[in-house]
């Protein structure tokens, strides 16, 4: 409707200019007179909507349309005028700003309405002269600056049209972030934040409480988009979800509105974020009783959150412990009593003073006609008498914001004009020039308030955190309970106090409202496939991997000597294991050892004991004893391998068993070479024995065991084994293992025991078949056997056994080749010696030789 009336008054302009003459100067379309105003050497204009509504009777285009009557007397409205009032009074009887000059007013009803706005805003502007004049029409504008308007939708009309002529317009309440795009809104500024501020620190509050999964309602306007597309800008960044963003407009259908109840009923989400005003939940809480949409946690702004009105209409708590953020509660000293005494409204405007107290105290003075239907006014009502709407002074906070707008007017134009002791001229200023001061203005009001703009005209952001309360006796208050401070850093802006919020149906527990339960330590959110991101799966860590926070989006690797607990929400040192004494395997294997060292002993005092008889003397008593010493080092060599690694442990085990092994097989294979000399040594004319005696058997095992002991150094001086935590055999367990250092030494001890085992065995399967009382032939070559097919086999057990099972491969190799030695060499002969003593003369061992 609006933009059709705004059409044919510019129809009816350019008709009217037309037929004027030239360049004549004559005001085009009605007058419009202010409704409160007062003389002054520097006009301030005010726009207020006292009406809420047009009435526009005759659309019909024919003819043109009667003059603009408004509807619905706003009793609010009028505290605006007055504040406006009361601090032009207080700059006029101030002695120290602008002393010598006088402001006046101008105050305008825009009855609600754009186009209205910006007739009264050219009004103010121009005036309302209906003179005709052949002056061109660039005289300078009436008023310095507008205080005005309350509504965001009509500040913007107003902003636009009086932009190109530098007029400044100082809003209380017109709260829309587009008005602070200064490439359309270059000239206006306002004491109240933008919704922008305003939609990020909901957003922040709503997350504090934990609140990721909500729904919104908002009014399908240019304040209701634009607040919510903010807050969901920052919603997203701090990982809110919005279920459902539901527009709602006061003229909408009733199937429109069961669309939103079904909507909110079908969700799941229990906060519902409303960027509405006060009228829309007017209209919408009677539906919502009647539907059920009852106990839910509204989330508001101070465009409804505050409003008495709304309190005393919303019988069924519906909205009970709503909480929000408002503009803060403040007091202006003088303010509350100015508004009272509406003998100030009656001087400067005897007409909207009439109709205003008549609707305060709901009575008729006898002009009217009706007056008989109401009571009479007498003119000496009382307002302490009644229960009015108009003593309420709980929207005080947008009573200062008029009061502040008016005083950053003054104190721009006394910078301006340079006043001190009186100012020097009471001419309005150029209005570039005082739109650019105004801009930089920063002052203290009389309570301590600082008063400045940024550079898109919002002043300093802060809010109080509302909650609405009803007491016992159905009493509504609006307590604060926390502060948002946009001054402050990011993680010190909001504080509440959580302890004194009372929540809906009147419990003091915070209420949830979350797609999905929070992932607790040792899981990960993984976001459901089509799902938002606020609803997901919680899934455990994965093994070595932790999470000891709530609701991360990722686990974190363990450090590479930790592991994750069962809990998966806290790294533990991972469990170190070798071969350890005090475990069933390595006591197992040292009670093997030591049963070997003690077997060995106990062979080797047999074999002293009885070291002059035929068997022990035919068969190499010294090479024997060496064998017998070096089988018990080769036992005590595999004592090496159990326990933690150190540095001389891991060179020692390996570099011993290298060469003590050599050392053995040099006995075993000098014992084969004499068993195979002696046998030529029994044939005629062959002295082959006086080149392997004893001088040559000890020299022939120094020379084999020196080239391993040689190995062996170079190995060591080369790269030696050391300690090594091995990460890679088990993912939650640290092996401390011998790392070889040089593979090549290694295998290259390896190589020279298999060799010379190797030589060994082939001398031994060829001496076979030579008397068993002269030799031991069959015995090595057995041995032999058991020797190569043990270590044959270590092999690809070594490379294939993980962690401490092979060092307990290697202890098994060496122990069971030991044994092997042992058991074959000297238990028969050991037999012979105990069981069958009777063998072992020297006739016996001869008639042997002689019967092969």
């Amino acid at each position: 409707m609006e933009p059709v009336f705004t059409l044919l008054h510019v129809i009816m302009a350019i008709i009217n200019f037309s037929s004027a003459n030239g360049t004549a100067c004559t005001l085009q379309g009605e007058s419009a007179y202010p409704a409160l105003s007062k003389d002054g050497d520097i006009i301030v204009g005010g726009i207020f909507s006292f009406h809420s509504s047009l009435d526009i009777t005759d659309l019909s285009y024919v003819v043109k349309p009667p003059s603009v009557k408004c509807m619905s007397l706003d009793v609010r409205t009028l505290q605006y005028s007055q504040s406006f009032m009361f601090a032009v009074e207080e700059i006029n009887n101030s002695s120290s700003l602008l002393p010598g000059i006088t402001l006046g007013y101008k105050i305008y009803d825009t009855c609600g309405s754009k186009a209205v706005g910006v007739q009264v805003a050219m009004a103010l502007v121009n005036g309302n002269d209906k003179s005709v004049s052949d002056e061109p029409c660039t005289k300078p504008a009436q008023v310095q600056a507008i205080i005005g308007e309350t509504y965001s939708s009509v500040s913007m009309a107003v902003a636009m049209s009086i932009g190109p002529f530098n007029i400044p317009l100082i809003s209380h309440s017109a709260t829309c972030e587009c008005l602070s795009d200064k490439s359309k809104y270059p000239s206006f500024l306002r004491t109240i934040p933008s919704d922008y501020h305003l939609s990020r620190a909901l957003a922040e509050m709503v997350r504090h409480f934990g609140w990721t999964w909500v729904g919104a309602i908002r009014r399908d306007d240019d304040y209701g988009n634009s607040g919510m597309a903010a807050f969901t800008e920052t919603a997203e960044q701090l990982g809110i979800c919005l279920e459902y963003s539901l527009p709602f407009f006061n003229t909408y259908s009733k199937g429109k509105v069961l669309g939103i109840i079904e909507q909110i009923k079908s969700s799941t989400s229990r906060v519902i974020v409303g960027f509405i005003d006060a009228g829309d939940l007017k209209i919408l809480l009677d539906a919502f009783f009647e539907y059920n949409i009852i106990g839910y946690q509204w989330v508001g702004t101070e465009a409804w959150l505050v409003d008495p009105e709304l309190a005393k209409i919303d019988k069924h708590n519906i909205l009970q412990g709503s909480i929000g953020l408002a503009i803060p509660k403040t007091n202006v000293n003088g303010l509350k009593e100015f508004i009272l005494d509406l003998n100030q409204v009656k001087t400067s405007g005897s007409t909207i003073f009439t109709k205003y107290w008549e609707a305060i105290f709901n009575c008729k003075y006898r002009v009217h006609n009706d007056a008989e239907h109401s009571a009479i006014c007498t003119g000496q009502e009382k307002l302490s008498e009644m229960n009015s709407i108009f003593t309420d002074m709980s929207l005080m906070p947008y009573f200062n914001n008029v009061y502040k707008g008016v005083y950053a007017i003054a104190h721009t134009l006394h910078d301006l004009l340079g006043c001190k002791d009186t100012c020097p001229t009471n001419k309005q200023s150029d209005p570039l020039i005082f739109l650019e001061k105004l801009k930089i203005v920063n002052f203290k009001t009389k309570e301590d308030e600082e008063v400045c703009f940024d550079k898109n005209g919002d002043p300093i952001v802060r809010y109080e955190v509302i909650n609405w309360q009803t007491s016992a006796e159905e009493h509504h208050e609006f307590v604060a309970v926390g502060l948002y401070d946009y001054t402050f850093p990011v993680h010190r802006r909001l504080t509440v106090n959580v302890s004194s919020i009372v929540w809906g149906q009147n419990t003091n527990k915070v209420p949830v409202s979350v797609c999905s339960q929070s992932c607790p330590p040792g899981t990960r959110k993984a976001v459901q496939k089509g799902r938002p991101v606020c609803c997901y799966d919680c899934i455990p860590c994965a093994e070595g991997e932790i999470n000891n926070v709530t609701d991360s989006i990722k686990c974190e690797q363990c450090h590479q000597e930790s592991w994750s607990n069962l809990q998966k929400n806290e790294c533990i040192q991972k469990e170190i294991e070798y071969l350890s004494y005090m475990e069933t395997m390595g006591i197992l294997l040292t009670v093997v050892s030591v049963v070997g060292v003690f077997m060995t002993l106990a062979i080797l005092l047999i074999f002293f004991k009885h070291k002059n008889t035929p068997i022990v003397r035919a068969n190499n008593s010294e090479l024997s004893f060496l064998l017998l010493f070096s089988l018990i080092l080769c036992f005590l060599c595999s004592l090496t391998f159990i326990g933690q690694p150190s540095e001389w442990s891991c060179m020692l085990r390996h570099t011993a068993f290298g060469i003590i092994f050599v050392l053995c097989i040099s006995c075993v294979l000098g014992k084969t070479i004499v068993v195979l000399m002696a046998f030529r040594a029994t044939l005629p004319d062959s002295n082959v024995m006086k080149w392997f005696g004893p001088p040559q058997q000890r020299l022939s095992v120094l020379a084999f065991t020196l080239i391993q002991v040689i190995i062996c150094a170079f190995w060591l001086t080369t790269s030696p084994p050391f300690p090594f935590k091995n990460l890679k055999v088990y993912k939650e367990k640290i092996i401390l293992e011998c790392h070889l250092g040089s593979s090549i030494g290694f295998w290259a001890v390896l190589c020279y025991i298999g060799l010379l085992a190797s030589l060994c065995f082939v001398l031994a399967f060829l001496a076979r078949r030579l008397p068993d009382n002269f030799n031991e032939a069959k015995f090595i070559t057995f041995s032999m056997l058991i020797f190569c097919a043990v270590w044959i086999t270590f092999i690809p057990a070594y490379v294939s056994s993980p962690g401490k099972f092979t060092v307990a491969v290697e202890i098994f190799a060496i122990l069971a080749s030991s044994f092997g030695l042992l058991f074959c060499l000297f238990l028969p002969k050991c037999y012979i010696i105990i069981l069958k003593p009777e063998k072992n003369t020297k006739k016996q061992l001869m008639c042997k030789i002689l019967n092969k």
